[in-house]
């Protein structure tokens, strides 16, 4: 009887090996992926502290080697900076220096000037006493009183450092003498002064008033 072969019992062994091929082709090839995967990083991880400790020790290394540098580095630095200050210090000192002294002679010579200018306005009393006593007599009870006033006049002046220029019988000297008049005379050598027109005066080296006077050729 051929309908025995068409039965569904016989047929139903040929789809349970289908199965299994289906089990092993999708299962086993995963496991073996998820196995793969999951170890590299565990090994990579178990690595990095182990780097990182050698990382530590080079820095400390390179940190020892570049402190004394550092140092020494910051020493010549400190001794830049102390040389400069000393610099500008003893530049200051000099500067200052230099305006004291120039500030004393600034000084000084306008106290000279000044004094100079005051006893050039006495000048003229002193020639008006000198004319009043060459034209007063001997004889007049007057010139006792001027003699007096004169000397006391003198006596000023040499107490404030003034002093008369000689001129009568001295060679000529233009340097304190003013030559208004020149004659021929052989009573006296060439170029000596022969008259004086007019007292001159001098305190120290600064000629006050030049002495007006004549000279013999």
């Amino acid at each position: 009887m051929s309908t025995k072969t068409n039965d569904p019992k016989q047929t139903a062994p040929e789809t349970a090996p289908a199965a299994e091929d289906v089990k092993t082709d999708t299962v086993a090839p995963a496991a073996e992926d998820v196995k793969t995967d999951t170890a590299a990083p565990a090994a990579e991880t178990e690595e990095t502290p182990a780097k990182q400790d050698g990382k530590k020790a080079d820095k400390k290394e390179a940190k020892k080697e570049k402190e004394p540098k550092e140092k020494k580095e910051t020493k010549k630095e400190i001794e830049a900076d102390l040389a400069a200050e000393k610099d500008k210090y003893l530049r200051l000192l000099a500067e200052y220096d230099n305006y004291r002294r120039r500030s004393t002679r600034e000084r000084e010579a306008i106290y000279a000037d000044v004094r100079c200018d005051t006893l050039k306005k006495f000048l003229p009393v002193y020639d008006s006493l000198s004319r009043a006593l060459t034209q007063t007599p001997a004889d007049d009870p007057a010139r006792k009183g001027l003699e007096g006033i004169m000397n006391q006049y003198n006596t000023a002046l040499n107490q404030l450092g003034v002093t008369a220029i000689e001129a009568v019988g001295q060679p000529f000297d233009a340097n304190r003498h003013n030559a208004v008049m020149h004659i021929e005379d052989d009573a006296y050598g060439e170029g000596v002064v022969v008259e004086e027109f007019e007292k001159g005066f001098c305190i120290g080296d600064r000629v006050l008033r030049y002495s007006v006077v004549k000279v013999a050729n």
